[in-house]
């Protein structure tokens, strides 16, 4: 069984993998919908995005680990 911080560290690791990537694809697509392109607005909105994606990613991650140790104790 994972452990709750190994769930948060995985979760954490995961999302900032990918946001490089996400910053710099915001800084070319928002453009295309009327943003401007700001590295600062970028930044911030891409931030809100990450920080709510390490949340739901570690709480999916317990959900089903909870779930896991249920099946394993019938």
């Amino acid at each position: 069984m994972q452990s709750k911080r190994a769930s948060f560290y995985e979760s954490l690791f995961n999302t900032f993998s990918g946001f490089f990537i996400s910053l710099a694809l915001a800084y070319f697509v928002f453009p295309l919908f009327g943003m401007p392109k700001s590295m600062e607005s970028s930044f911030w909105i891409v931030m809100i995005f990450t920080v709510s994606s390490i949340g739901r990613n570690y709480l999916i991650r317990r959900v089903f680990n909870f779930l896991h140790v249920k099946k394993e104790r019938k």
